[in-house]
């Protein structure tokens, strides 16, 4: 082990010790998991834990009801929704919901807001399962979910210090359209010791997500360095992240350069095209006041 991995990791597990109070989901979400996770599970089990919070039942109802899913007519009740939908794509909402609880905060910079970061892995989320549903790679429910989470490692550091954020943010070098010209990361390696892969995936493992999962949150920049079994998932959000920023007004701090990786796109099969009508597609979903965000 270098100096370096030993100072990364130093750095990741004071910051988790720091913000004890984020590195625990809410009991409700843990036990939707564990339901899921249970093959002789019912979707009448998940409904009981479901209604409890009436929250997360009007989340639910309003995903199913979006034109993401593009189901027909109004869904009103939470066991037909839960059928509709599925487990996988129910825990996945309430995970969400737990999430979106910690992306709030306020504005950090004038061209960077908790709710911006929120919006960026909202759009992310929604372009790795587009993307997954079109390759036929039948990771819809996962590719969401990896995407949701990729860049959970900026808030642990906006929890963990806030000040060195907005530090490693304004050495971006933003001009006035909100194109950077340093990327964050380099920036987040200099102010913390280590960036926001390596905070999201010792978050992951603090919650014992899956592999996929903390493969996405460590590796969406250096997706070539992901574990072997999980590239998959990862080229997948890496691509999706490029996407997701290339949308207008779509957050660049940490893809200046708006490129999917080479190997990423021979890996996948992409085209130029096929990436211009995804963020295309994409602009639309987002444009959508009724989508799941």
């Amino acid at each position: 082990m270098t100096t370096t991995q030993e100072q990364r990791e130093q750095s990741v597990a004071g910051a988790l010790k720091e913000i004890s109070h984020i590195a625990t989901l809410p009991e409700v979400t843990l036990k939707i998991i564990d339901l899921v996770e249970d093959p002789s599970s019912s979707a009448q089990d998940l409904h009981e834990v479901i209604s409890n919070d009436p929250a997360l039942c009007s989340r639910i109802l309003k995903v199913v009801n979006s034109s993401f899913y593009g189901l027909p007519g109004q869904i009103a009740s939470i066991n037909r929704a839960i059928v509709m939908l599925g487990l996988n794509a129910v825990k996945n909402i309430a995970i969400a919901a737990s999430l979106a609880k910690l992306f709030r905060g306020g504005e950090l910079t004038p061209f960077c807001s908790a709710k911006d970061l929120w919006d960026h892995s909202n759009a992310v989320a929604i372009a790795s399962k587009m993307l997954s549903d079109q390759l036929g790679m039948g990771l819809g429910d996962e590719a969401y979910l990896a995407g949701l989470i990729h860049d959970i490692g900026v808030m642990v550091e906006m929890q963990y210090d806030r000040s060195k954020l907005i530090d490693a943010i304004d050495r971006c070098n933003i001009d006035e359209n909100g194109n950077p010209s340093v990327s964050l990361i380099d920036n987040e390696e200099e102010i913390f010791g280590a960036n926001h892969q390596d905070f999201g995936k010792g978050l992951c493992e603090k919650w014992k997500f899956p592999a996929p999962f903390i493969a996405a949150a460590g590796y969406h920049h250096n997706p070539t360095q992901a574990p072997s079994e999980c590239k998959k998932i990862v080229y997948v959000v890496h691509a999706a992240d490029v996407m997701a920023s290339m949308v207008e007004g779509g957050m660049r701090l940490d893809n200046p350069e708006l490129k999917i990786q080479t190997e990423v796109m021979e890996e996948l099969k992409l085209t130029e095209e096929m990436i211009s009508d995804l963020v295309e597609k994409l602009t639309e979903i987002l444009n959508d006041p009724d989508q799941a965000s």
